[in-house]
């Protein structure tokens, strides 16, 4: 641990539900989780007629476990009560919405009220303050603004822990850089892939990354490595901390990593109940430790109560660490829905980003290319991947080897690696596109 990161972990502040015990945690927990099913119950009309047809009532709910009795909510349900059937307040209560893009289908909607966006504001303040961020500091603010959650939900948080915003959001990246130079911001809120994108640009236009003001980086809204952990700190020269979220739950600051241990994101279980679940039989619930899809119910929410919503992403809980009574969720390995069956292999692109920075020739920058050729059955697999601007012809092509045989070895399937010029490849704007599905349809 450096001085610096030391001195900010020592003059924090924390909320009094950081420090309290998991058993103190664990009955604040039931409290708030018996009055938010039976408020979801009588106030939202999906989960009266699920619960319903589940043979389940909110009187049923005596203790933790017993949740595992209620029906899960899918993205499928938010999107069949588009636009506001799944709120529990009438709309003169509602004092934001936040929707996604929509570009798999219809939009998901969620609302807020002013206590919700208050709650919201705390919990990211709380996130940011862990990952080393204090009062007085200027924050980069790269997330995306508008209708995703990253960008208001992450400002709000600053403001709320005390910090100067800079409310630049994504894309504009020569602006962004020129802004970091000027005004000399000490941390940055950025998805991983966005923040290698501005460093890459720097190096182009001949600054050196590790030499700007910036201190902490706090990322989030898509997976990313350990790997992808040290490529960033060491050509910035800062701490990189995760931050976890989603908008049917809440957005960013769900759970965020303290910096002083780095070792995953505590869950904020004041207002948030996890599960894991079996991803293929989701009647399991699995134990800590054991890696599954996670679930989460809101324990505090007002305008979008939300009950065992499937997230789909797939981690596991952890005791916790930097605040104890807190588990921390494991590093997420994935998305259900964004899992490759490759010949009968799962795989997830984390993987490799995971297994190609461990090859020093090849940099962080890759495609995963899915294709079936005319007259096979069988899909193949390109991973496209950028060679570091030092590396030769021969080094690509012995890495490209290197590559092929470790996917081989640890994911266990075989694939096809092609070694592409630095630079050619696309570049994050936000959140990057991994995965390529060039199979014809159907």
């Amino acid at each position: 641990m450096t001085q610096e990161t030391a001195a900010a972990t020592t003059d924090a502040v924390l909320d009094r539900e950081e420090t309290i015990s998991r058993d103190e945690l664990e009955a604040l927990q039931l409290s708030r989780l018996q009055h938010t099913v039976a408020y979801a119950y009588d106030r939202v009309p999906l989960y009266k007629r699920k619960f319903d047809e589940a043979g389940v009532h909110p009187a049923d709910l005596r203790e933790l476990s017993d949740l595992a009795k209620f029906p899960f909510t899918t993205k499928e349900d938010l999107r069949l009560e588009y636009p506001f059937g799944m709120f529990a307040v009438p709309q003169h209560e509602v004092a934001r919405i936040h929707a996604s893009s929509g570009t798999t289908g219809r939009a998901t909607v969620v609302g807020y009220t002013k206590k919700d966006l208050a709650d919201w504001a705390k919990l990211v303040a709380r996130s940011l303050r862990a990952s080393g961020v204090r009062p007085g500091m200027k924050v980069h603010n790269a997330y995306g603004y508008g209708l995703f959650t990253g960008g208001m939900g992450a400002h709000a948080g600053a403001e709320a822990l005390g910090c100067t915003v800079i409310p630049i959001s994504g894309g504009q990246t020569e602006r962004q850089i020129t802004l970091i130079q000027d005004f000399k911001p000490d941390a940055i809120l950025a998805t991983p892939t966005y923040l290698l994108t501005i460093a890459d640009a720097m190096i182009k236009q001949g600054i050196d990354p590790a030499s700007t003001s910036l201190k902490y980086a706090v990322l989030g809204a898509e997976p990313w490595t350990e790997e992808m952990r040290h490529e960033l700190e060491t050509t910035m020269n800062l701490k990189a901390c995760d931050i976890y979220g989603l908008s049917e739950v809440m957005g960013p600051g769900v759970a965020g990593e303290a910096v002083e241990t780095q070792d995953g994101s505590h869950i904020w279980e004041d207002h948030f109940r996890p599960e894991i679940i079996d991803a293929f039989d989701p009647t399991v619930v699995l134990g800590d430790g054991e890696p599954g899809e996670l679930v989460f119910t809101s324990l505090t929410k007002e305008a979008l109560p939300i009950i065992r919503y499937r997230t789909k992403d797939l981690t596991r809980l952890l005791p916790g660490t930097a605040r104890p009574a807190h588990r921390r969720m494991g590093r997420i390995t994935g998305r259900s829905d964004d899992m490759i069956i490759l010949r009968g292999v799962n795989l997830f692109p984390s993987q490799i980003e995971e297994i190609a920075l461990r090859i020093p020739e090849l940099s962080p920058h890759f495609q995963l290319e899915l294709t079936r050729p005319e007259g096979q059955r069988m899909d193949q697999l390109t991973v496209k991947i950028e060679r570091r601007d030092a590396v030769t012809v021969k080094g690509a092509t012995d890495a490209a080897k290197v590559l092929q045989q470790q996917i081989k070895i640890h994911v266990g399937s075989s694939c096809t690696v092609d070694v592409v010029e630095p630079g050619s490849l696309e570049r994050s704007n936000g959140k990057l596109r991994r995965i390529y599905d060039l199979r014809p349809k159907a």
